[in-house]
């Protein structure tokens, strides 16, 4: 008698898993759109580049959009913890950047980061 109870608290279990999955993948949309949409979109370049891939993209490598100085002078890849440090401030990590939107809440620029990585080739997610 103790298994059927068991089964059905594992597919509970699993269950909610994939539907609390499920939402942190459409906070993390809504909060992008909220926060970076006005300047950014995944898969068109706009007052910002291109989102789609961010995370584990050479910096300043978005095709066909034009990077500030600034931008351009940094080495390296998005990482989530180099996101984290960019929506911080922008203007510290890069001053002169054309971003000045700075994300203040730890945990929103972690739900924006995850849905990064969410929209990132597999194997990027570092």
């Amino acid at each position: 008698m103790v298994r059927p109870i068991s089964l059905t608290l594992a597919a509970m279990a699993l269950t909610a898993g994939t539907t609390a999955s499920a939402q942190t993948s459409a906070d993390g949309q809504a909060l992008y759109q909220a926060k970076c949409g006005g300047c950014h979109s995944l898969d068109t370049n706009r007052i910002g580049p291109a989102h789609r891939g961010v995370v584990g993209r050479k910096i300043a490598t978005a095709p066909g959009y034009p990077y500030s100085a600034a931008i351009k002078k940094l080495a390296g890849v998005w990482t989530p913890a180099r996101l984290d440090l960019w929506l911080q401030g922008p203007q510290k990590v890069a001053p002169g950047a054309k971003m000045f939107l700075t994300i203040p809440d730890p945990a929103q620029r972690a739900t924006i980061i995850s849905y990064l990585v969410s929209v990132s080739p597999a194997g990027t997610k570092q």
